[in-house]
């Protein structure tokens, strides 16, 4: 079986932002603003309990492609041993039909989002988009994938359907893995990592690959994805002690 011989896991955006002051985002009474800014500015909005304890995440998926059930219990069990949320975790699924526009650009991602999403922030509850698609992304080619992009500070998608092929196609490939591995990487970015709106408490960023770690054996490295897409990898990776730390010093546990 041939090896697909390159993955490329992670897109991030770095100035996708709207004004805190542009009412043309309220409606009926919601501000949308605070939900619109870049990617890891409300990082400790979600470590700490300081404005907002408890998290509702919203997940839209595309009819066939819902994450495995393991996946989000995976992630929630991570979120509930990082985040400060008295008030609780709670997660709300939704299948919708195909927007039929694979490949996708990220303007029909937000555009996609826009339409959709019903949660924004409110007193005491953080909340968070995740959107789960049935193409890819449009920079891919044949043998290079993007399985994940966050692109706004509560938002990031899976390129579920780029997911499920590796997974069929590649020897020793997991899917519930895999698919951990990406949904925990993108949310980690959300999480302000690394120096990427949660400051290090020593030096472990990879600047040659923008906010990752330097780490190869850490969830954040850059190429997370290769030995797990590839089989290698057999246990999903976790964070290293830097990535940890940067973490409680911006308000998780």
């Amino acid at each position: 079986m041939k090896l697909l011989r390159l993955f490329t896991l992670f897109l991030l955006v770095f100035a996708l932002s709207c004004s805190d002051d542009d009412s043309s985002d309220i409606e009926n009474g919601t501000n949308k603003n605070p939900n619109l800014k870049a990617t890891g500015s409300s990082a400790h909005d979600f470590l700490s309990d300081d404005e907002y304890d408890s998290l509702v995440v919203e997940i839209f998926y595309v009819e066939n492609f819902r994450p495995n059930s393991q996946t989000l219990t995976n992630w929630k069990n991570f979120m509930e041993a990082r985040l400060n949320k008295p008030g609780g975790i709670t997660f709300s699924e939704t299948e919708i039909e195909s927007p039929g526009n694979s490949p996708y650009t990220l303007d029909e991602i937000t555009a996609i989002e826009n339409n959709i999403r019903t949660k924004y922030n409110s007193p005491n509850v953080l909340t968070m988009f995740v959107l789960f698609l049935d193409g890819k992304f449009t920079t891919d080619t044949s043998n290079t994938f993007t399985l994940g992009t966050a692109y706004r500070n509560t938002s990031f998608v899976i390129y579920e359907n780029s997911i499920q092929i590796l997974s069929n196609n590649v020897a020793g490939a997991n899917r519930t893995r895999m698919e951990t591995t990406v949904v925990l990487h993108e949310f980690c970015h959300l999480l302000g990592l690394v120096n990427f709106g949660t400051k290090m408490q020593n030096p472990h960023q990879d600047t040659a690959h923008g906010q990752h770690c330097n780490n190869d054996e850490c969830l954040m490295f850059w190429q997370a994805e290769n030995n797990m897409a590839s089989g290698i990898m057999n246990n999903i990776p976790q964070l290293d002690s830097n990535c940890l730390a940067d973490l409680r010093a911006n308000g998780g546990k």
